[in-house]
């Protein structure tokens, strides 16, 4: 039975440990921190629109055969706005990612750091982090070998190390059960708190998850009749990822101290309360957090250039390896100097604000055409639900422009 289980899960475990990076981990333990339990049903209603969204992107990649980014290439006709999608698609995804790969990166050493400690050295005078390099090469050797089965393999072993992490040292703060379920189930709005759950939900749906899904699924299973598969995997995948945040927030919620930013802080102060192995089962979560984003977001941008540009080959063909060794390369450098590439990151979040809507109404809109998915298209309910988070895209989007140019429109 057990083996059974292993062997049907998979592209939904990465896409669960994608969305759980440091900048979710963070934001769970801020949100914890701050306004206890009262903002768990806002991970519950996150959870739900990625389990909706991922299943229409992960339906379409087996069905069709395609990546996202393939399909939107050849259903879009009119050669202006195919072009359009193609730099905006290639603009938030390949870089973003890469602007946003020195902060995965950086997760994983806050994690470490918690378990050994700062450990640097100077070269040419420069300071630079080991723990960087040392994450740098563990991703690196992963992708590089490019060999589908393992990299799931490593990736499902560091998910399941990392959920375990969170979910005991949620345990170990003794929560009151009651506190949590009215947490989950009766929706709260305290005073200060709609930017942190815009920001839940911002961290969860995340646009290259879509694409990394769709193309995911076709490296894993092959036709219709596994399309069963795909669901369970997508839902039993997502749900894990939501209760190893709602974790996080909850361990978070048994502290009371301004002076947290981060889950490294929280680490630190669970120590005195519940003992070093709260500190440490919290390290070893936010590493695993910081390393399993750093692989999947490299292999994200790898998947969306093959699929804009047309490329032929597999994970092992030598554009594809191009694209992610850039992409790690320059996380691995500007973490390992602290350098935060300011201009770059804020053209990243317009791009990501502008593609998540947009993406979100072209797969509403491909996932309702037959001549792609043939009977496969969208239920009733599925649309009901899809038009309900494409509006919230729209919502999140606008707020991640506005915040980038100083505009705090959704105070």
């Amino acid at each position: 039975m057990l083996k059974n289980l292993f062997k049907n899960i998979g592209p939904g475990t990465l896409v669960a440990s994608a969305f759980i990076g440091p900048g979710t981990v963070t934001l769970c333990t801020l949100a914890g921190v701050n306004f206890g339990f009262n903002l768990l049903w806002a991970m519950a209603l996150s959870i739900l629109a990625t389990m909706v969204l991922q299943e229409m992107a992960a339906r379409l990649g087996i069905i069709s055969e395609k990546g996202l980014s393939e399909v939107i290439k050849s259903e879009i006709k009119n050669p202006i706005i195919n072009r359009f999608m193609m730099i905006l698609i290639l603009s938030a995804i390949v870089v973003g990612n890469a602007s946003y790969e020195a902060g995965n990166i950086s997760g994983g050493i806050l994690g470490l750091e918690t378990i050994v400690g700062e450990l640097t050295f100077n070269l040419f005078g420069f300071t630079i982090n080991a723990l960087s390099i040392f994450i740098g090469v563990i991703a690196f050797s992963l992708l590089y070998i490019g060999n589908y089965k393992f990299i799931e393999s490593a990736l499902v072993t560091l998910v399941l190390l990392m959920s375990i992490s969170f979910i005991v040292t949620a345990i170990i703060t003794k929560p009151n059960l009651f506190s949590i379920l009215k947490g989950v189930f009766v929706p709260t709005l305290p005073k200060g708190s709609l930017l942190t759950i815009i920001g839940l939900i911002g961290t969860t749906v995340v646009p290259y998850n879509l694409f990394l899904h769709a193309s995911l699924v076709k490296e894993k299973w092959k036709g219709e009749k596994n399309l069963k598969a795909v669901q369970k995997d997508t839902v039993i995948s997502i749900i894990l990822g939501g209760l190893v945040s709602m974790a996080i927030i909850i361990s978070a919620a048994s502290i009371s101290s301004a002076e947290i930013t981060n889950t490294s802080d929280l680490a630190k102060s669970l120590a005195p309360l519940y003992g070093n192995f709260a500190k440490y089962f919290l390290g070893i979560g936010l590493f695993a957090a910081g390393i399993t984003s750093a692989i999947t977001a490299p292999l994200a941008a790898a998947y969306v250039a093959k699929g804009c540009f047309g490329w032929p080959g597999g994970l092992q063909s030598k554009k594809f390896r191009g694209v992610w060794i850039f992409i790690l390369l320059l996380g691995v450098v500007f973490s390992s100097l602290g350098i935060k590439p300011i201009e770059i990151i804020k053209f990243a979040q317009v791009a990501n604000g502008i593609l998540l809507p947009v993406i979100a109404g072209i797969l509403l809109w491909v996932v309702n055409r037959k001549i792609v998915l043939g009977n496969y298209v969208n239920s009733t309910l599925q649309n009901i639900l899809g038009f309900a988070i494409l509006l919230a895209t729209i919502f999140l989007g606008l707020k991640g422009i506005f915040k980038v140019f100083g505009l705090n429109l959704f105070s």
